[in-house]
């Protein structure tokens, strides 16, 4: 028999449809129906590709008897914290103040107004890891509840004006110290891990926001820090060596074991940090990367009329990591007389490195020896070829063989589960990432599948000049978000960078607008929520990173560029505002507010402008494009118009009086209000595009 969630069009709400446990999904109905029945909420929040939320389930939704002790005692709901970011960031921070800690599965207990009152993450089903078990924390609640009423609702009363002070974060607007960003990057020197890279102890996330900070940094120093991380994570077993794309974290330090789900927010950012980090040294490594998480997020995560699904899950047959990791007698039985070679570049051994299985890695060859532990010898691609007599120049082919034979065997077992919600906010990062990699890459085919995923979103969360944030099942829902206005804005400008068709130009500028109206604070940081959005017991506001940027920062950034795309001093005002008061923070804690940082670099930077002018479809004009699509310009806006009476040239003044010279294409390059001499030959704008940036 299902219940409720039977109908829901997330996965995730799905997959506990059959439960014992009356669950109500997250809405106005669950809360009333508490109020009338005196009766606490359980909110219970995870996501599809989550290994401890699937644990929880067996151990306690599926039990008769835990359901029993829910259903008498609590109106209990169900949320996919994917689909309701929003909710889920207020009850995380609820959970983080009560426990010091958070994660997921996420359980909280609330008034039927909303309040919370106790807070955890998993419990075992028995006491155990030092933990009650589940039905214990059932009983003492529902004791609570009854026999300490107004102890539960003081405490209650306190968590909620806790909670609306977290909403005056980034309050304090004043302008921004010069020194800062030199700063924070003095501490993440040091905080960075010389031999793994990333910062701090295991567990390790891909640092996405700070690797990008890193990266548009002038000198080899910063950007030192960003190619050790970038080399180790494509090495690592957080990247699947031989079907691409990227697992959510590394358990250990080193980027070995990761935590298997895979998720379309990481694989996108990390498409645009492999792109930038490839335009400053053309390291192959890095061009692989790119290329095989393109062709994962094509294969397995592409809807047919072009959106991006949200994920795939940790565990199949049972087991976490089971589709992902060899023994050594299948990958013998793969490769039969070339599984020698193979297991040494892969680190495969007899014991394995996982649970007595084998997580494949690749050498670092430049670095480190070929089934090195510790980094010693020096081991070339060269002496790897001739110790298993294969020709040096035919090396990479060996290998790219090894991997498509063992991907082919692969694809005959249990796949994990795929979470299909197409999300809003993490289609614009997939856009802005695969028009990153098509563009550094010349790839016109990533171009276009970014391309595609703006259509659907245009074509399906798009209404009357509003976003929704999530579709499934054949219809899109829930109000938009500021993370789906921010990324999807930031993410169309990296499409116009690719194309330089002024559609997405033009959207973004009107994502922009709907930000400023629905959404600013005239006192500090951006809302998460809508002004006309479904009210909350506060109305939160999300300026430190997550796996994701913070989507305060997201829509600061949006703001900066189209404030020297129009010249407009009011959206820069709105963004140094979002972000200046949390500059202590900053300084502080640079990992947690990577993109904050970002944006006080921009903001910091002079404006700096190039535009081309000429006709598009002529090979002069694309030759300029090509340049300025391939210098890194972290901190410039770029426009192209046909000529002076092109559309755009009354929108973006930096366009105007501009025009080819003696009929030749042309580009402008200017930085403060004063402009260089435009020049008509690629060598030259590259050579003033690299003055410009040192």
């Amino acid at each position: 028999m299902t219940n409720r969630l039977a109908g829901e069009s997330s996965p995730y709400l799905r997959q506990h449809r059959e439960n014992p446990v009356d669950w109500h999904p997250w809405g106005s109905e669950a809360f009333e129906l508490a109020e009338r029945e005196d009766r606490p909420v359980l909110l219970s929040v995870g996501y599809s590709a989550c290994h401890w939320c699937h644990v929880m389930a067996h151990e306690s939704f599926e039990d008769p008897e835990t359901a029993r002790l829910m259903n008498e005692n609590f109106v209990n709901v169900k949320v996919d914290r994917e689909e309701r970011p929003d909710v889920d960031a207020i009850y995380m921070n609820a959970v983080q103040a009560m426990t010091g800690s958070g994660g997921w599965p996420m359980t909280v207990v609330l008034t039927p107004q909303g309040e919370p009152f106790f807070g955890g993450t998993y419990f075992p089903a028995d006491d155990r890891y030092g933990r009650p078990s589940f039905r214990r924390v059932l009983s003492a609640l529902a004791g609570a509840w009854r026999d300490r009423r107004d102890e539960v609702l003081s405490s209650a009363g306190e968590m909620r004006t806790y909670l609306n002070g977290l909403g005056r974060a980034g309050e304090g607007a004043g302008g921004l110290d010069p020194n800062l960003p030199r700063d924070a990057l003095e501490e993440l020197h040091r905080r960075f891990d010389d031999r793994y890279g990333g910062f701090g102890a295991a567990p390790k996330f891909p640092p996405h926001s700070v690797l990008r900070f890193l990266l548009a940094r002038p000198g080899e120093h910063a950007r030192e820090l960003a190619h050790v991380t970038l080399r180790r994570m494509a090495n690592g077993g957080i990247f699947d060596q031989i079907g691409g794309g990227f697992a959510r974290y590394s358990v250990d330090e080193q980027w070995l074991v990761p935590h298997f789900e895979k998720m379309l927010y990481d694989n996108a950012q990390l498409l645009s940090r492999y792109s930038e980090a490839y335009r400053h040294n053309a390291d192959p490594l890095y061009q692989q990367v790119i290329e095989a998480t393109v062709a994962w997020l094509a294969r397995e995560l592409r809807h047919p009329a072009g959106g991006f699904y949200s994920a795939l899950d940790a565990d199949s047959e049972g087991e976490e990591g089971r589709f992902y990791v060899w023994d050594e007698a299948e990958f013998d039985a793969v490769l039969g007389p070339e599984a020698a070679a193979a297991k040494e570049w892969f680190s495969v051994t007899t014991e394995g490195n996982f649970e007595g299985r084998n997580i494949l890695t690749a050498p670092d060859l430049p670095i480190q020896e070929v089934g090195s532990v510790d980094g010693s010898g020096a081991d070339s691609r060269d002496d790897f070829a001739t110790r298993f007599q294969i020709e040096p120049d035919r090396l990479d082919e060996r290998v790219e063989g090894w991997k498509q034979r063992l991907l082919a065997a692969r694809e005959e077992r249990e796949r994990p589960g795929l979470d299909d919600k197409v999300l809003t906010s993490w289609n614009g990062l997939a856009i802005g990432g695969l028009a990153d990699a098509g563009r550094v890459l010349h790839r016109p085919e990533y171009v276009e599948h970014a391309r595609e995923a703006a259509r659907f979103v245009r074509g399906e969360l798009w209404r009357d000049g509003r976003l929704l944030h999530a579709y499934g099942g054949g219809q899109a829902r829930i109000a938009g978000l500021l993370e789906d206005y921010a990324y999807l804005g930031l993410g169309l400008l990296a499409l116009y960078h690719a194309t330089f068709e002024e559609e997405w130009l033009l959207w973004a500028l009107e994502l922009c607008e709907v930000i400023a109206t629905h959404f600013a604070d005239d006192r500090g940081a951006f809302f998460s929520t809508p002004d006309d959005g479904e009210p909350l017991i506060v109305r939160p506001k999300g300026v430190a990173d997550s796996a994701v940027p913070s989507e305060n920062a997201a829509a600061a950034e949006l703001f900066v560029q189209v404030a020297r795309l129009t010249g407009r001093h009011e959206p820069e005002e709105r963004a140094l505002s979002a972000v200046a008061g949390l500059a202590d923070l900053v300084r502080r804690h640079p990992t947690g507010l990577g993109a904050t940082l970002s944006v006080m670099e921009f903001l910091l930077h002079p404006p700096r402008e190039v535009a081309v002018i000429g006709d598009r479809k002529e090979a002069a004009t694309q030759a300029l494009l090509r340049i300025v699509q391939q210098q890194p310009l972290p901190y410039a806006v770029v426009a192209h118009a046909d000529g002076p009476e092109h559309p755009l040239v009354e929108r973006l003044p930096f366009l105007e009086g501009r025009g080819p010279i003696a009929g030749r294409p042309a580009a402008y390059v200017c930085e403060a209000g004063v402009c260089r001499l435009p020049v008509t030959e690629p060598d030259d704008l590259a050579r003033e595009l690299v003055e410009q940036a040192a």
